[in-house]
């Protein structure tokens, strides 16, 4: 069966530069997509222009295998659900909202039939999409940028959409690097109740070396370094490190002279 992430595609709509081409391939690759089209480019070599490829980055599969076609018309053809990103309010055409919400109706829009494909379409360097253009998408998308300065490059904006795409689309669980390969660290496993009970007294002896401590008059020093302590839900390797410290300030006391009990 198709993955999610194989029924999303990225359009670029008449780029002019080859720079953001090969950019826009790595940003598509690095979310974990491959499904890139030109539409309409406004040289016929812009996936094998030099800059493309440099941009790209390690993305070369993705820029080579890019689709090209002469208008939106055509690369939107098994699209169901197109994501038109602007950064201008329009009059008339789809409704709009914006790119957090558009990745939660794409997630949705895929599950619901395995047939569906989802689209985020981008618009031209200078010009963005005009307004044929919008009117072929089912959605208007915006991006919350600075609305004193909301223009992206187009690179950019379509990381930031594959970005929230994947992010909609990948368990929780896979949100966090992981390391399968190395072995569970037992000195991260929590400190027992009576680890940090023999570090509290172990401490105390400690400021009673360097006399920081007068057992006599303890006041409320020690049961508030009892509670510190205990809420600061410390790991084995944690508790041998401040036992490690304890046992160097009584010591560094002792050589100093100091009478330690």
């Amino acid at each position: 069966m198709t993955s999610s992430f194989e029924r999303v595609r990225f359009i670029l709509t008449e780029p002019s530069h080859p720079g953001n081409v090969g950019s826009a391939a790595r940003a598509v690759k690095t979310m974990g997509f491959s499904d890139l089209w030109i539409a309409g480019a406004q040289q016929p070599d812009i996936i094998s222009d030099s800059q493309a490829i440099a941009l790209a980055s390690g993305a070369t599969d993705v820029l080579t295998s890019a689709g090209q076609v002469t208008s939106l018309k055509e690369a939107l053809a098994p699209v169901t659900l197109a994501f038109a990103m602007t950064a201008r309010a329009r009059d008339l055409g789809p409704p709009p909202l914006d790119i957090r919400e558009a990745a939660q109706l794409g997630r949705a829009h895929l599950a619901e039939h395995t047939e569906n494909r989802v689209a985020i379409v981008l618009g031209c360097e200078r010009a963005g999409l005009n307004n044929a253009q919008v009117a072929l998408c089912q959605r208007v998308c915006h991006i919350p940028a600075n609305p004193a300065y909301s223009s992206l490059n187009v690179a950019q904006a379509l990381q930031l959409a594959a970005w929230e795409m994947r992010y909609a689309l990948i368990d929780p669980d896979e949100r966090l690097p992981t390391t399968p390969d190395i072995r569970p660290d037992p000195g991260k496993a929590p400190a027992s109740a009576q680890a940090v009970h023999n570090l509290l007294e172990h401490w105390e002896q400690a400021l009673v070396a360097i006399k920081f401590l007068d057992p006599k008059h303890p006041k409320k020093l020690v049961a508030r370094m009892q509670h510190l302590l205990q809420r600061s839900d410390l790991s084995r390797d944690e508790v041998d490190m401040l036992r490690g410290v304890c046992t160097a300030m009584i010591t560094t006391a002792r050589k100093a002279g100091h009478d330690i009990p």
